[in-house]
């Protein structure tokens, strides 16, 4: 324990949770699930850990180059589940969930609702975007992520959605950024009360007219992406990404690290969870990407950005997104949310 709290500067119970390995020699069919490991068997850090600013990095422009050369295998589907692009108005937004070509069963779980409406009453338009990669023996991270996305719709549905429809006016509803996180630590009691060996990451987003508010889990990733380039604004939960805070580990090092799918915070593993939250004002053409990281595990940025946004209609990039993770392996579940603002 003294170990772990030198690496991450924590005094809680938090432990490391290991995901499936990303590679088919190490899967099997109870292989999507957690793992509890001894925090001495990771490498010994040479000083402590600074406090960590939970402030997303700048905006980089992306190198924008095309995808892949290749051909990519034509999906089945009975492999992956579509939601037709809906349009409202400001908002264009598709979502794909497929198992890849290695797992025997999709863990990932989402959920897309979205709301806009025209009359006197002149509701603000609503959306929430949810994406959960559950961990845990097999179908006990699918549940784990399925309790994740209904619990924190069905907590959103109630305390924002249900009185913006009732006629409560908008400064008279309570923070959505708070009600995300009451939701997520719901879903956490959730997966520990029904789902005991079962865990799950999550990246929730709330929009409401041209603000997004996010709560954070996990390494299930959200990206915002401009004329100017792509931005990762969800900070990674995992052992490689505190690493590399520490300037103990290059992202380069990061990408072959035997411990890459090691987690530290994770819904369904402790009584408390810490939620990350952040609000970003959503930019008119810009793209808003949720994925678990089957996607990004697979894909480099410049092509996620490349893909996501100069395809116009947003479920074709979801669509050519998971082809080409395919194409690049498939080793885990790709679950992916598109928003295009328009």
């Amino acid at each position: 324990m003294d170990l772990f709290r030198r690496i991450f500067g924590k005094t809680s119970e938090e432990m490391p949770i290991e995901k499936p390995a990303d590679s088919a020699s190490n899967v099997t069919e109870e292989g999507g699930g957690n793992e509890l490991i001894d925090p001495n068997a990771t490498a010994e850090l040479s000083e402590d850990p600074q406090d960590f600013d939970p402030q997303t990095r700048p905006v980089r422009p992306a190198a924008l180059n095309s995808a892949q050369d290749g051909m990519t295998r034509p999906l089945e589907q009975a492999d992956i589940f579509e939601l037709s692009s809906v349009n409202s108005g400001s908002i264009v937004f598709g979502q794909a969930s497929d198992v890849g070509l290695v797992r025997s069963n999709n863990q990932d779980a989402v959920l897309s609702f979205f709301s806009a409406s025209t009359s006197v009453d002149e509701y603000p338009d609503f959306g929430l975007f949810v994406v959960a990669d559950g961990m845990g023996g097999h179908q006990e991270g699918e549940k784990a992520s399925a309790i994740a996305t209904r619990t924190i719709a069905a907590h959103v549905a109630s305390s924002i959605y249900m009185p913006i429809i009732s006629g409560t006016a908008q400064e008279n509803l309570p923070p959505i950024g708070e009600a995300l996180v009451e939701g997520v630590q719901k879903s956490n009691k959730g997966v520990m009360d029904s789902v005991p060996d079962g865990g799950t990451t999550v990246t929730a987003v709330a929009v409401m007219n041209d603000l997004a508010y996010v709560a954070h889990v996990g390494d299930s990733r959200a990206y915002l992406m401009t004329s100017e380039g792509i931005e990762q604004i969800t900070r990674d939960h995992s052992l490689v990404q505190r690493l590399i805070e520490l300037n103990q580990l290059t992202r380069e090092e990061a990408e072959t690290h035997p411990q890459k799918n090691v987690l530290y915070r994770a819904l369904g593993q402790n009584e408390s969870v810490e939620v990350d939250t952040l609000t970003r004002r959503l930019p008119v053409n810009s793209r808003l990407l949720l994925c678990s990281d089957g996607l990004w595990g697979q894909l480099e940025e410049r092509d996620l950005y490349e893909i996501a946004f100069n395809t116009s209609n947003p479920q074709e990039a979801c669509d050519k997104l998971v082809a080409l993770a395919k194409n690049n392996g498939g080793t885990d579940n790709i679950t992916i949310i598109l928003l295009k603002i328009s």
